[in-house]
């Protein structure tokens, strides 16, 4: 089952007809500014943590239980258990299901390397698929290929903050008596709507949903931190023994676990920040149409599209580039003040770690051309016109000459 992907909403503000300079009166260009983002949100902030000093709750204080409640009306799931940071999550997800040394696992190549690390920690095998020339993410079709009696589970990325197609990928899970576990930890927010008219937030379609809180992310707190999501409240249970050293009770521990937790302070953080979060995602949104406004039609720029029926996040506002020198762009970018960074240079399956799968022959050509044509640009939350203007101006001005 496939999705057509639409260009994403452009606002034509016809403002790159001069040459913008960098007097220094400029706010300095950040990939993500947390600085500025806390400046609106410091007294809240600073009163929340204050709370947690004055109480000395330090793990497991109120605002975990607080934040998990949140969080899960916000998602719309029955169960959130938040964890130490978003590898542990796909970990402890993993364990949950009691996947075994051997059982193969179906992922994307083209991720941050977590996703697809903790698969090998486990000794299950990865199976390396493609990603869709549209929307980055997994392709459903690839899945559907790459299925063997040893298969058991199907770890779809929402990539750069929008959906993979969770219709398709859930219905071919259930045809083969499969896993699903979402990792959400970019697009969080995100919405994909069925065919049915229903609409989901990503990471509560699978049978569990796992995210990361790092400070870059869209809903970030001020350290390490996670969760995983889940309808069924027998695998929430699962889960909560695991990330808590296997414990049902204290000192008795039933299962092999781990441990991993979100400590107060960071839920305090996110909590306030959760109330903020679809108007952060919003005022991504706005960035990004400035600058898929400004590139639109250039033969040597390709913008990030939206799916039909998803709603992007841009947790990374990400070019494709065709016939320019990206290193050379990387570099010029950073000579005029505007950092760029290139998400992912080097694909999961063609990395070191995983030379014991012999793994050379994988033809994965979608995700080849991804790692050489990709640049992502600044966009956070904080992002003003002037900023977006000068930027646009400088990536144009490389490109066209």
């Amino acid at each position: 089952m496939s999705r057509k992907a639409t260009t994403c909403l452009l606002i034509p503000p016809n403002f790159i007809t001069f040459a913008p300079q960098n007097t220094g009166a400029m706010v300095p260009i950040q990939m993500v500014d947390l600085k500025r983002q806390y400046a609106h949100i410091k007294e809240e902030v600073d009163l929340a943590i204050q709370q947690i000093l004055n109480d000395a709750a330090f793990i497991n204080g109120k605002p975990v239980e607080s934040f998990s409640q949140n969080l899960s009306a916000y998602l719309g799931v029955k169960q959130v258990i938040p964890c130490a940071n978003g590898t542990d999550a796909l970990q402890i997800a993993m364990m949950a299901l009691d996947l075994q040394p051997g059982d193969e696992v179906i992922t994307p190549s083209f991720t941050y390397i977590a996703t697809t690390e903790v698969i090998a920690l486990l000794r299950l095998k990865p199976v390396f698929v493609d990603v869709d020339p549209e929307t980055y993410c997994i392709d459903p079709q690839a899945i559907r290929n790459a299925i063997t009696p040893r298969t058991k589970a199907i770890v779809p990325v929402h990539l750069y903050g929008q959906s993979a197609d969770m219709e398709a990928i859930m219905q071919i899970a259930e045809a083969h008596g499969l896993y699903v576990i979402e990792d959400n930890a970019q697009a969080i927010g995100a919405t994909i709507r069925f065919s049915d008219g229903t609409v989901h937030k990503t990471g509560t379609i699978g049978h569990i949903g796992c995210t990361s809180f790092f400070p870059s992310k869209n809903l970030g707190c001020y350290g390490d931190g996670g969760a995983l999501c889940t309808q069924d409240d027998a695998l929430a249970s699962k889960i909560r023994m695991i990330a808590n050293h296997g414990q049902s009770k204290r000192y008795y521990h039933d299962v092999v676990g781990c441990n991993s937790r979100l400590d107060t302070i960071q839920a305090a953080v996110l909590d306030i920040k959760l109330q903020k979060l679809d108007q952060y995602n919003e005022a991504r949104r706005k960035a990004a149409s400035v600058y898929s406004s400004a590139f639109a039609h250039h033969p040597k720029i390709k913008t990030p599209v939206v799916a039909k029926n998803n709603t992007h996040v841009f947790h990374q506002y990400t070019l494709q580039l065709n016939g320019v020198d990206r290193d050379g762009l990387v570099d010029y970018l950073a000579a005029q003040g505007i950092p760029a960074m290139i998400y992912y240079p080097v694909p999961a399956h063609r990395q070191k770690m995983f030379s014991f799968l012999h793994l050379p022959e994988v033809e994965l050509p979608i995700t080849d051309q991804l790692t050489e044509k990709v640049v992502s640009l600044p966009i956070h939350t904080e992002l003003d016109q002037e900023q977006l203007e000068f930027i646009t101006h400088h990536v144009l001005k490389f490109v066209n000459h």
